[in-house]
């Protein structure tokens, strides 16, 4: 059984626990720029449960509490077409679809609308997502208005329609063995494509030569290509939380916080380091680089099997808030500086979000309105950070324009946990020696 006949598996049977249909949907293409299309990636959900990248496609599936009759999933899916495929590639094709995916049937995605309501007849209840598809929905609910006009002829139609989120999205948090797998492999290249760019970062390169290096050593590993766009940030760039035009100069001196991860079947990597471009760290940037990774080693100690969630920001938090103190930056004790929040101007974002098939990935992160307790088979980022503006005049000028940022993705295993990104260099010895390793020869 393949990875995602697994997924399909667990999903129906929680479909039938709630006696439900379910209708997903891959994503719809893209429009660029006129005529001309972004890389089709599918949609999360859809992939999760089919492993099947072609757009224009649609995954139903039928539990069999009380329908035994009727197929368990079905695949709508464009039909082999040799002059398409001429201009857009290859198709898989309705007639091989059952084989090549395990699915019980298939159709031609011509087909969706007139043989969903034959599918679904019977099913009080039905899960399907709306809201991201326009013409989706309103095929959708068009095909419910026919259905309610039957209701006198006996065709009784849904009385419910459910978001699948709050089941599908449980499960997607809970890792299989499969997916850890996958994220072990994009951890793997994306651990050489950080040591790489360290070694060929030096003054006088432009951010957007490292933010291909990055690319680069992605896709020639056989990635399905970044999880997300790469953050390249020299200098002061480094305080801007999202900067992505990755398009200035590095400098004599300055810091350079790289913020990439590689996807590996779609399932994403998030790191982040911080290193210095001339090889070696000055002695503020050593200063704030320690406090960050401090922190951050509290915080990935932190994540084990039922401990809150919370517990791991928390940790981070405390340890950042220590180390402001120390350095100047911020007064007072730890509950003054917690209590007044004055820490927000150096460290102003959360420390953790789950990673899986999107890189800020799907799942609650409460129950019952507490923060929920991990749980084996969680996977989820540590990255504390502080972030000295380069116009706060209220610190001393050494300490402007530093930006830090260390991030490991980490997996909540029966007795603790498991660093994914352990290999890449993160302690001051290990980046400096990193960042000097090809200084001769590319120099």
């Amino acid at each position: 059984m393949s990875l995602y006949q697994e997924h399909r598996r667990r999903f129906l049977q929680v479909l039938s626990e709630e006696r439900v249909a379910a209708i997903i949907p891959t994503a719809t293409e893209k429009t660029r720029n006129h005529d001309c299309h972004y890389k089709f990636r599918p949609d999360s959900d859809f992939w999760y449960l089919t492993g099947f990248a072609e757009p224009e496609s649609v995954l139903v599936l039928l539990p069999d509490w009380n329908h035994e009759d009727k197929a368990h999933s079905v695949l709508f899916l464009r039909e082999r077409n040799k002059e398409m495929e001429i201009w857009d590639g290859k198709r898989l094709g309705v007639e091989a679809a059952p084989q090549a995916l395990g699915v019980d049937a298939a159709f031609s995605i011509e087909q969706l609308w007139t043989e969903l309501p034959k599918l679904l007849k019977g099913y009080e209840q039905i899960m399907v997502r709306t809201g991201n598809d326009e013409a989706f929905d309103r095929q959708f609910q068009s095909m419910l208005s026919g259905l309610r006009a039957r209701a006198r002829k006996g065709v009784e139609p849904p009385v419910a329609i459910l978001d699948p989120a709050p089941w599908l999205h449980e499960l997607r948090l809970h890792k299989t063995l499969g997916e850890i797998e996958n994220m072990r492999k994009a951890a793997a290249i994306t651990a050489e494509a950080h040591v790489a760019a360290m070694a060929q970062a030096r003054p006088g390169k432009m951010e957007y030569e490292i933010d291909a290096l990055l690319d680069f050593t992605f896709r020639k590993n056989g990635s399905t290509g970044q999880a997300y766009n790469s953050i390249v940030a020299g200098g002061a760039n480094a305080c801007i939380l999202h900067y992505v035009e990755n398009n200035a100069e590095l400098r004599e001196g300055d810091l350079l916080l790289i913020d990439a991860g590689a996807e590996w079947d779609y399932y994403a990597s998030d790191v982040t380091r911080t290193f210095p471009i001339s090889g070696s760290f000055t002695e503020p940037q050593k200063a704030i680089y320690e406090v960050v990774l401090r922190a951050q080693e509290t915080a990935v100690a932190a994540v084990q099997p039922g401990v809150p969630t919370k517990a791991v920001h928390e940790a981070a938090l405390h340890a950042l808030v220590d180390g402001l103190i120390e350095l100047g930056l911020c007064h007072g004790t730890r509950e003054e500086v917690l209590e007044k929040e004055t820490y927000r101007d150096f460290f102003m974002h959360g420390t953790s979000h789950w990673l899986g098939l999107d890189v800020h990935d799907q799942g609650a992160y409460t129950e019952d309105g507490e923060s929920r307790p991990l749980a084996p088979g969680m996977v989820l980022t540590v990255e504390p950070g502080l972030y000295v503006d380069p116009e706060n005049d209220q610190v001393d000028a050494k300490w402007r324009g530093i930006g830090v940022r260390i991030e490991d993705d980490v997996l909540v295993t029966e007795s603790g946990h498991e660093n994914l990104t352990a290999a890449i260099p993160k302690t001051v010895a290990e980046v400096e020696a990193a960042c000097q390793a090809n200084w001769e020869s590319v120099a």
